[in-house]
């Protein structure tokens, strides 16, 4: 049976590219997959093959989330491609969301 993690290196590339470059994406994850409409901000701290984990700032303090992926990854490329589908998709949901 394959590994459900990425080789470490790839994995702290990806979770850092995501929070250096991305952290909108991560906020907007919380919010609308994680369903925490009143998120403040998130950092990705890991991503494996079937999921991500967040740290979540809430107004009351800070959270881990963990939020699964509709399949498994098969590489890199797999979760580039899963994770801006995801933003996408959130984006289009907070769009329509009265506030």
């Amino acid at each position: 049976m394959a590994s459900l993690a990425f080789p470490a290196d790839a994995e702290r590339t990806m979770v850092d590219f995501m929070n250096d470059n991305y952290a909108h994406s991560n906020l907007m994850y919380a919010q609308v997959y994680g369903q925490l409409w009143e998120a403040l901000a998130a950092r990705m701290v890991g991503l494996d093959r079937t999921g991500m984990d967040l740290e979540v700032t809430m107004p009351g303090g800070a959270q881990r989330l963990r939020l699964p992926f509709d399949h498994q990854l098969q590489d890199e490329g797999d979760a580039q491609q899963t994770l801006v589908a995801m933003s996408f998709n959130a984006r289009d949901v907070l769009k329509q969301r009265p506030r």
